[in-house]
């Protein structure tokens, strides 16, 4: 598993969270010899287990040189520490979201275009099998042109970190980039990268439930995309308060519809004319599968063997997107052109 023919020897993990601990063990997995520190905003004097050391001042981190880091903080702090480090030459995987806003984003996007070093962005549904397979198959034509699409994810938020108290999450506090729209783009972005960026949408975000959170518990999004000459148009929900997991899409064709299953794994169609699901894939996804295929990919850059699969620019959209969301719940569920925002 681990890449001695790599030049990385210098990694930094940024915040240790559930998602940086994953990072660090995927590092450490990939790199065994490597120096790999840590940098989190408070001052630990143990040294987290398959690290080297720890840094509580950005100051201590740039001095550490990395030569790759990943960005696991919330998100309202990306930008600063990752300028930082883009601005030494360091190669970065910056978790999703790319910022809060779309506004605080636009510098590290900007960056892109003037550095050479590789920058990454986090979402990792991209690289689960099932998803893939799921997107060739329609691109294939196998149910003709898109219709309407169907898409939702919902998971009850106490559950989601077993052990940790739900209330402290990144996912439930608005200062620290939490609520379903930032937590869950996942799906924002892997529709975009099935249709195309969203051109408009419609909104009704709420707090439902009486979840200890001061962020929305559910998003009903509709959502206007022109891959092919005619709009497709998708209707997403999202929520902290589902009880039964979910995480799928169908996508109703002209000649039949296809439908995921993320937590399945399966991939099924359902021809013109036919009377039950077909399957075509099933792999039921291992935990750090994705986020392994994800590093994997993220080295093939670093050595030039491959381009980043979500980019910078990507990101901005995707936080362009949440924010007409928010804009369209403001006034009704009026419809919000995502070009009418501008840089």
């Amino acid at each position: 598993m681990s890449r001695p023919d790599t030049l990385i020897d210098r990694i930094l993990i940024v915040g240790l969270g559930s998602i940086g601990k994953r990072h660090l063990s995927l590092a450490r997995d990939l790199f065994p010899k490597a120096d790999i520190r840590i940098l989190r905003h408070e001052a630990n004097v143990d040294l987290p287990p398959l690290s080297n050391g720890c840094f509580s001042m950005l100051d201590e981190a740039l001095a550490f040189s990395p030569q790759l880091a990943v960005i696991a903080n919330p998100a309202p702090f990306h930008v600063t520490v990752s300028k930082a480090l883009a601005d030494l030459g360091c190669n970065l995987l910056i978790e999703k979201p790319l910022a809060d806003t779309w506004r605080a984003a636009i510098p590290m996007v900007k960056l892109t275009k003037r550095r050479k070093q590789v920058f990454l962005l986090g979402y990792n549904l991209r690289y689960l099998p099932s998803l893939q397979q799921f997107r060739q198959a329609f691109q294939s034509g196998l149910i003709g042109r898109a219709l309407s699409v169907r898409c939702e994810i919902g998971q009850y938020l106490p559950s989601w970190r077993p052990g940790s108290d739900y209330r402290k999450s990144v996912s439930a506090r608005r200062e620290l980039g939490g609520g379903v729209l930032l937590e869950l783009s996942h799906e924002l972005d892997y529709l975009c990268w099935l249709f195309g960026d969203v051109q408009w949408i419609r909104a009704t975000l709420a707090s439902q439930s009486e979840l200890d959170i001061d962020v929305e518990d559910t998003a009903h999004l509709t959502l206007g995309f022109t891959l092919q000459s005619r709009p497709v148009i998708a209707a997403l929900t999202l929520d902290f308060i589902r009880h039964d997991t979910t995480r799928q899409c169908t996508i109703i064709g002209e000649a039949g519809s296809l439908r995921w299953n993320a937590i399945s794994g399966c991939v099924e169609l359902y021809p013109s004319g036919a009377s039950a699901w077909q399957s075509l894939f099933v792999e039921v996804p291992e935990r750090n599968q994705s986020y392994f295929a994800e590093w994997q990919h993220m080295i093939e850059c670093i050595e030039g063997e491959a381009e980043p699969l979500v980019t910078f620019q990507d990101g901005l959209h995707i936080l362009k997107t949440i924010e007409a969301a928010h804009l369209s719940s403001t006034g009704a569920g009026v419809q919000v052109l995502i070009s009418d925002l501008q840089e």
